[in-house]
C-alpha cells in the first residue's frame, strides 16, 4: 500500500489483522528466520568463536546458565584466523616461547587477542596453554558450535606470509592486507568441517555474520567483505544442510534495526538495546521450547537475586526472598539438569 508523504510516497506492509477496527501497520521489513535442523538447549555443551558480537551472544547464554565456552583465543574477526584456532583446538600442541614475540615490554601471540598478552612470557604461555587444553576438551564433547565471521579482510606478515589474528599495534609496514575470496573461505572451512565431524560426529555448527561494520575498510569495501562472508556461508550450508545452520544477525541489524538510534556512540557497533533485540530473535528461533521456558523462569529468579532492597530485614522482603526460593526449587525440580543448588543455598542464607 502506498502512502503519500511530504517527500513523495512511502511504502509499508499492512497486517491482515485488525485491532478495534484499525489495520496494524509494520514500519520495518522483518527478516524471516532460516529453518535449521537443530536447536540449542541447556542440555547442550556450546562453543562460540569469532568477533566481539559472538562474545556478546555468548555472555547472554552464560547469564542464562547455558554451558558455553566463549572465544578461547580471544576475539577473532576473519574466517582464516578462526579456522586456524579450531585446528589448534583439534590438535592442541602447546604454545612455546617461539610462538610469542615481545613488543614494548609485553609478550603477544599472533594467534591470540591481546587479552592473552602479558608482561611475563611465562605467564602468557601458562594462560594460553591452560585455555587451550580446557577448550580442546570442550570442543571434542560439544554438541553445538557458533561461528561468527566479522570481516573477509586479513593481515599477513610480510615475512613468512602468516595470517595473524591480531596485529597488536605493530607497524603497518610489517603486514600485507588482502580480502579472502569466497572460494578460499569455503575451501578451507569445508575441509575443516570434515575434520571436526571426524572427531565429533554429533556436532552442529551455526554460522552468523557480525552486524558490526568494519568502517576502516570503507563503506564499499565493508559491503564487499560482508558479501564474501555471506556467500561463503551459503555455500557451506548448501553442502552440509543437515549439520549447519545460519542466524541472520547482520540482516536483522541492516533491515529490522535500520536506524542510527540502534548503534552505539561510534555508529559502528550495535547499541545494548540492539544486541538485546538480536539475542531475543536468536532465542525465539533457535532455543528449544524447554529452554525457552527455563530462560523465562530463570530471568525472574536472576533479577530477584540481583535486587538490592532498601530494607533487607522487612517482612515484605523476606516474603519476596521466600517466593524466589520456592521458584528456584521448583525450576530445578522440573528440570534437574538446570542446577540452582547454589542459588537455593544463597537464598536460604538470606532468610537466616
Amino acid at each position: 500500500m502506498a502512502v503519500p508523504t511530504l517527500c513523495g510516497t512511502a511504502f509499508f506492509s499492512i497486517s491482515p489483522t485488525q485491532t478495534e477496527g484499525l489495520l496494524i501497520m509494520e514500519w520495518n521489513t522483518p527478516v524471516s528466520m532460516p529453518k535449521a535442523s537443530f536447536s540449542f538447549s541447556h542440555r547442550d555443551t556450546i562453543m562460540i568463536l569469532g568477533s566481539c558480537f559472538a562474545g556478546e551472544i555468548g555472555e547472554k547464554l552464560r547469564e542464562d546458565r547455558f554451558d558455553v565456552d566463549i572465544n578461547p583465543f580471544g576475539t577473532l574477526y576473519n574466517p582464516a584466523s578462526i579456522a586456524l584456532s579450531v585446528r589448534r583446538l583439534l590438535e592442541p600442541e602447546p604454545f612455546t616461547a617461539s610462538d610469542l614475540f615481545e613488543h614494548e615490554g609485553v609478550y603477544h601471540s599472533f594467534a591470540h587477542h591481546s587479552r592473552f598478552s602479558y608482561i611475563s612470557e611465562k605467564e602468557a604461555l601458562e594462560n594460553m596453554n591452560r585455555q587451550l587444553q580446557s577448550s580442546s576438551g570442550n570442543l571434542a564433547c560439544s554438541s553445538r558450535l557458533i561461528i561468527t565471521f566479522g570481516t573477509a579482510y586479513v593481515y599477513r606478515l610480510k615475512t613468512g606470509g602468516q595470517v595473524v589474528s591480531n596485529c597488536h599495534k605493530l607497524p603497518e609496514r610489517m603486514f600485507e592486507r588482502e580480502r579472502l575470496s569466497v572460494e578460499s573461505i569455503t575451501g578451507e572451512w569445508d575441509a575443516l568441517l570434515s575434520s571436526l565431524w571426524e572427531v565429533n560426529p554429533g556436532l552442529r555448527v551455526l554460522f552468523t555474520v557480525s552486524p558490526i561494520r568494519h568502517w576502516k575498510d570503507g563503506a564499499h569495501h565493508n559491503q564487499l567483505s560482508k558479501s564474501a562472508l555471506l556467500l561463503a556461508i551459503h555455500a557451506l550450508q548448501t553442502s552440509h544442510p543437515e549439520r549447519t545452520g545460519y542466524f541472520p544477525a547482520y540482516e536483522i541489524m541492516m533491515d529490522e534495526l535500520r536506524d542510527y538510534r540502534f548503534y552505539a556512540s561510534d555508529m559502528l557497533h550495535p547499541s545494548p538495546s540492539a544486541v538485546e533485540y538480536i539475542c531475543e530473535r536468536f532465542y525465539r528461533s533457535f532455543l528449544s521450547s524447554e529452554s525457552q521456558t527455563i530462560v523465562k523462569e530463570w530471568e525472574a529468579i536472576r533479577k530477584a537475586l540481583e535486587h538490592k532492597p532498601l530494607q533487607p530485614q522487612s517482612p515484605s522482603y523476606r516474603q519476596f526472598i521466600l517466593q524466589t526460593l520456592l521458584k528456584a526449587e521448583s525450576l530445578s525440580g522440573k528440570f534437574p539438569y538446570f542446577d540452582t543448588s547454589k542459588d537455593v543455598e544463597r537464598l536460604r542464607s538470606m532468610l537466616t
